[in-house]
């Protein structure tokens, strides 16, 4: 994804230690003239003012007429490096920039990922590439970028924000599976094939030919029998399914399971897409996502990043919507995923189940912290 920005807006100026330093001395000089009358005092505090007066033209030359541009993938995974690359131009046509410290601004805090261009020639470009690791899942929106110099002379560092705006995705960390447990999860579907048509040795259906079709599929004995053109089509020989329902509903003591719980979503969807599965996943009452291969996985990572955790007192409208939309949907293998169990006996959504991951029967998977949405 690349975003580009306009204009700078917004200007700050923050005084260093040595430019405290250095107004203080300028005051004791000017004190000094005021009393003494001794024109070398003047002299020496008409130049101190003018540095002061060069450097603020100096540094706001630098952070003007500059243009970013930011490259970053479509989606991160929590605790887990992504690249980001920044591209910054220089469109002043004479003037270069000097000393410039870059700083990411989002909504929640700044980054500071130590980005700095020493100089910057007139109408030159630079890119830069960094690592990103954010720690919990979400939508994380980053506004613009704040750039900084204290260039010439170290005593006031100038400030320039520029919009750039860019959504970064963050979806839940992927929990490595144990071996074992791997194996049996993989050969699941392996006995829940759905019939479906594609390339094959076994006949899903006979209808008539129609133009355009393959002359080669035509069935001859039945085109005898009927004395009409018959083609013969092939059922696919390796069509697996497999639904991932999560249970959305936990109360706020449960929360680290419940975002344990959507990690273990996350290992299971990228398990099942490497695999050659169609995944169907389903939290809560959301409607069913849909993925056939590790290019469609997206929607369901996306879905995973932005799901939200319900409180107990929705659970028997999530849980019958749950119901209804697995009773909708069984064909293929069902995986239950649920992160808290009521105490009371409250009704369950997962019936015919084929697997079923919670912290009571599973809680080698469940132990440790999830990768949650910040507050």
């Amino acid at each position: 994804m690349l975003h580009r920005n306009p204009t700078s807006t917004h200007r700050r100026v923050r005084l260093t230690t040595e430019g405290a330093r250095f107004l203080l001395f300028t005051l004791a000089v000017g004190t000094a003239a005021v009393n003494t009358g001794n024109n070398l005092f003047y002299l020496l505090l008409a130049m101190m003012l003018s540095l002061i007066v060069v450097s603020g033209l100096i540094s706001e030359l630098c952070v003007r007429r500059l243009a970013f541009e930011r490259q970053a993938p479509e989606y991160f995974f929590a605790n887990e490096p992504g690249t980001v690359t920044l591209r910054v131009t220089n469109h002043k046509m004479r003037i270069p920039s000097f000393s410039l410290h870059l700083l990411e601004a989002s909504d929640r805090e700044p980054y500071d990922h130590r980005l700095r261009i020493p100089t910057l020639a007139p109408q030159a470009s630079v890119s830069i590439s960094y690592p990103w690791r954010i720690g919990r899942r979400g939508q994380y929106h980053l506004r613009g970028i704040q750039v900084s110099t204290s260039f010439p002379f170290n005593l006031f560092v100038k400030q320039a924000w520029y919009p750039c705006d860019t959504s970064i995705l963050v979806c839940p960390q992927p929990l490595p599976l144990p071996p074992m447990r791997l194996g049996a999860l993989s050969n699941l579907g392996h006995h829940h094939v759905a019939a479906r048509r594609g390339q094959g040795t076994s006949l899903y259906n006979l209808r008539e030919f129609r133009p355009g079709d393959d002359a080669r599929a035509i069935h001859w004995m039945t085109t005898a029998k009927t004395s009409k053109l018959m083609l013969r089509e092939t059922e696919s020989e390796d069509h697996r399914q497999v639904i991932v329902a999560v249970s959305t509903v936990a109360p706020d003591d449960a929360d680290p399971a419940f975002e344990r719980a959507l990690s273990i979503a996350a290992s299971l969807v990228s398990l099942f897409l490497r695999e050659g599965y169609e995944v169907h996943l389903l939290l809560g009452d959301q409607p069913i996502h849909t993925a056939a291969g590790p290019d469609q996985s997206l929607s369901l990572f996306h879905a995973l990043a932005l799901c939200e955790r319900q409180r107990p007192a929705m659970c028997e409208v999530i849980y019958q919507a749950m119901a209804h939309a697995l009773a909708a949907s069984m064909e293929g293998v069902t995986i239950g995923l649920t992160p808290w169990t009521d105490p009371d006996g409250a009704a369950t959504p997962f019936y015919n189940l084929d697997h079923m991951i919670s912290p009571e029967s599973d809680e080698d998977l469940f132990n440790g912290a999830g990768s949650g949405i910040p507050a």
